[in-house]
């Protein structure tokens, strides 16, 4: 058993926390949000069944992916993550559209002799 007790998964189950219980050290009783956040989408048995398949060194990784998926999920239960991801490839793309116009208008002011606002104001000086 933990030496706080049961961890957060074996409360939210009402269980006793084994002494090689998978989750305990991924799921402190802490932070019972955690659990229960990532036990509403995928469930304490797909998680415990995930986490053995893993080498333990790739455990905490899949944890903190799988907490995370499991916000935005129910956050946003159509699209999860992924809705996040489209959202940032959208802002990306809008900032590579705006680079585009912004070096066109540099490139259109030196084509008719112009100087960029910061030369001139490097001459000044």
């Amino acid at each position: 058993m933990n030496m706080s007790g049961r961890c957060a998964a074996c409360k939210y189950l009402r269980r006793r926390c084994p002494s090689d219980c998978i989750l305990s050290p991924y799921f402190p009783s802490n932070d019972p949000q955690r659990f229960t956040s990532v036990h509403r989408i995928y469930g304490a048995c797909n998680v415990a069944k995930m986490l053995q398949e893993l080498l333990p060194h790739l455990r905490v990784e899949a944890v903190e992916t799988l907490c995370y998926e499991a916000q935005c999920r129910i956050q946003d239960p159509i699209y999860g993550c992924v809705g996040v991801i489209s959202q940032l490839h959208q802002q990306i793309q809008d900032t590579e559209c705006q680079l585009a116009k912004t070096c066109a208008e540099i490139a259109l002011m030196n084509s008719d002799g112009q100087e960029p606002p910061l030369a001139q104001v490097d001459q000044q000086i």
